[in-house]
């Protein structure tokens, strides 16, 4: 199992590709809410469970849009 661990006071920046699957996308729209700018993915899938993860984001404050 692998650990990442991040410490210190320098911001992070950067990208990632990953493929669009349910198995990615939920726990990176988890992880979206971490980030104090706009956070944009591209190639989620059009399935119940992100747009029930999307409902759960609202719920919590966030704003969301999908295009």
């Amino acid at each position: 199992m692998q650990i990442l661990s991040v410490t210190g006071g320098a911001p992070l920046y950067g990208s990632v590709s990953i493929h669009g699957a349910k198995n990615s996308v939920l726990p990176i729209l988890a992880a979206a809410v971490l980030c104090q700018s706009p956070c944009v993915l591209h190639n989620c899938p059009q399935i119940e469970d992100v747009s029930a993860a999307l409902e759960i984001l609202e719920y919590l404050g966030c704003r969301t849009e999908r295009q």
